[in-house]
């Protein structure tokens, strides 16, 4: 079957929808995007010419700023060959009297979808609504589920399966652990997440990946690291105090103290564990510098594949 072929059967599913969060997303749907995002990067790799949206434009509104959000969604949008405009909040009305249904409604006269990184995931729920095209979630605060199909499409790449995998995950019950949480328990990765006290999953999203998990598939929330890490195939983590929480740095910084990725915690794993981070770190906080940068680590790997994976979903929806 043609590359192009491929990405056409993929517009006849998901054409027209929005990519707001991994949950809205079937374990077939996410499967054949990571496939897609997997042919992309390889023709990408050869030179192969991939400009399936020819002409097409991406509006990207910055509300919290990134490097590998603003890069790749760029990159991305060249390489297909359209074009993408970086908008922050200088740049609109968004926050100055102009409504965010306003918005929504003049940009879908203007370019082919959208992509959001905010604050509220409410404003992005509120964005999409209004739309006429598609949006799509470059992080809000509740949700990051570009963040996680990259780190499915990555963790497919180095274990070939999902089935029969665990996925520690170590740090704040933040947007990227609930999504991370939320993609696992609809491929039937175990997932295992411990955090300190007051710093919990959701109970909501908590309760609704149960109930996507297959009844073989282990979802539990705890605050015991070690007891994560026990034969986890993966260690993930993240910042300890992510962007709008900053005033919280202090308190967290102590209530954290117990959740490094360290050469300790780490022993609890098989030995081809992969250790995972969306980046950025701060080196010997969340993770010691000798576990990010050892031989166990893919974190450059994830970073790049938010290209590929950006442009699955582009392709797929545009």
């Amino acid at each position: 079957m043609s590359q192009s072929t491929v990405v056409q059967q993929m517009k006849a599913q998901l054409q027209g929808k929005d990519f707001l969060q991994i949950g809205d997303f079937t374990k077939d749907n996410l499967m054949d995007l990571i496939k897609l995002a997997i042919q992309l990067k390889t023709m990408q790799k050869n030179g192969d010419p991939h400009k399936y949206l020819e002409g097409k434009t991406l509006a990207m509104i910055f509300e919290k700023s990134s490097t590998r959000t603003r890069v790749s969604f760029e990159t991305g949008m060249y390489q297909l060959g359209g074009i993408a405009q970086f908008l922050n909040t200088n740049d609109l009305q968004l926050g100055k009297g102009e409504t965010i249904a306003d918005t929504a409604k003049v940009l879908s006269r203007y370019v082919d979808v959208i992509m959001i990184r905010t604050y509220g995931h409410d404003i992005a729920l509120e964005l999409a609504e209004n739309a006429s095209i598609p949006v799509i979630n470059g992080l809000t605060d509740d949700a990051h589920p570009c963040q996680v199909l990259t780190d499915l499409m990555t963790v497919y790449e180095k274990k070939k399966q999902f089935q029969g995998l665990k996925l520690a995950f170590v740090g704040d019950g933040n947007n990227m652990s609930q999504s991370l949480l939320m993609g696992c328990a609809i491929m039937g990765i175990d997932c295992h997440v411990a955090t300190p006290k007051g710093y919990e999953i959701k109970q909501s999203i908590l309760k609704q990946a149960k109930e996507k998990a297959a009844s073989n598939t282990s979802i539990i929330q705890t605050h015991d690291p070690y007891e994560a890490v026990k034969d986890a195939d993966i260690i993930y983590t993240d910042v300890w105090t992510s962007m709008g929480f900053e005033s919280e740095k202090k308190a967290r910084q102590e209530a954290f103290r117990e959740y490094q990725v360290n050469e300790n915690l780490v022993k609890g794993a098989k030995d081809d564990y992969l250790f995972m981070h969306c980046l950025p770190a701060i080196r010997d906080q969340e993770v010691t510098s000798e576990v990010i940068d050892g031989e166990n680590s893919v974190v450059f790997d994830q970073a790049e594949n938010r290209l590929h994976a950006q442009k699955a979903v582009l392709s797929s929806i545009v």
